[in-house]
């Protein structure tokens, strides 16, 4: 065949329309509008929010979809095409920048999220996303309600256990510092709490306890673990204050039990998915040693030491 400017005209529109017809229109033709079984409808509000999420590009950065490869990331449920039946578009996103917030709905309470938007470093002291204090709070709170709402019906259930617990711990911070001391620890399994931090308090340790202090908790918990880092303003009940723990019965354990695991309710997230075990002990020890003025690292009961401990 002679290559004509006719035949490279022609050969080029088949092939647009095959990919078309491959790529658009047969999953148009095929797609399944069934609702899945975590879907709802959103309030006014969430719509609301969600114009706000478009407008600000948040799109760019944050993926809503949990494929099968993501397990790793901590899925708790795989995407499905009947999550976005009522999306026009669908936000799916097309790269991680930031996280996916697929299951972003009730990951948090209100109150860190309005510290977030407003300065994403208050709550995630290395996040590269821009802050949106500019929007004001009005935006804000409707941008909140829409990434609230990712989850749908999960995403309900969570915020209900948020809700609820947040007006334990509200009922807890305000009956004073030895009834909320209290209240945390007797929610601490009894196992937790008889454990000393296995890890010495090396300088190595604690020099890497700082580090992820540093990135993590610095924002909420302040530079001298005071509770009054650049967030407190937001969020109610307010940063803990590490400082008033000792000689109140604190172990290696129940600050990793704490870290790990969050206090659902308050502005305390969860590191189960982020720090793994070492680390988690180390901020801990970092916490007992230069904050609380008290450590039981390394004490008994205690195992094997580790072979690569001094």
């Amino acid at each position: 065949m002679k290559m004509t400017l006719h035949v490279v005209v022609i050969g080029s529109l088949m092939v647009l329309a095959a990919v078309v017809f491959v790529a658009v229109y047969m999953p148009y033709a095929t797609r399944d509008e069934t609702p899945s079984e975590i879907f709802r409808a959103r309030t006014t509000e969430e719509d609301a929010g969600r114009l706000q999420y478009i407008a600000n590009g948040c799109v760019y950065c944050h993926t809503q979809s949990i494929r099968a490869i993501d397990w790793g990331f901590g899925a708790q449920r795989i995407a499905q095409a009947g999550d976005y039946v009522a999306d026009r578009p669908i936000l799916l996103g097309s790269q991680r920048t930031g996280v996916d917030l697929s299951p972003a709905g009730g990951e948090h309470p209100d109150d860190w999220h309005l510290a977030h938007f407003n300065n994403p470093r208050y709550t995630r002291p290395n996040s590269i996303m821009p802050a949106f204090e500019i929007l004001g709070e009005e935006k804000i709170r409707k941008l909140t309600a829409y990434v609230q709402s990712l989850g749908l019906l999960d995403a309900d259930r969570r915020m209900a256990r948020q809700l609820y617990w947040k007006k334990e711990a509200v009922k807890a911070f305000e009956a004073g510092p030895e009834a909320n001391i209290k209240w945390i620890n007797d929610h601490v399994p009894q196992g937790w709490r008889d454990i000393p931090n296995p890890y010495p308090t090396s300088a190595a340790g604690l020099t890497r306890g700082h580090k992820i202090y540093q990135d993590n908790c610095l924002g909420c918990h302040g530079p001298v673990g005071d509770g009054m880092g650049p967030a407190q303003p937001w969020i109610y009940p307010p940063p803990f204050n590490f400082t008033i723990l000792k000689n109140r019965e604190i172990s290696g354990g129940i600050l990793y039990y704490q870290i790990m695991n969050g206090i659902t309710g308050t502005a305390m997230p969860y590191f189960k998915r982020e720090l793994e075990s070492e680390k988690i002990w180390d901020v801990g020890n970092y916490v007992a040693v230069y904050f609380i003025n008290q450590s039981d690292a390394n004490t008994e009961p205690r195992g094997i030491d580790a072979a690569y401990e001094p």
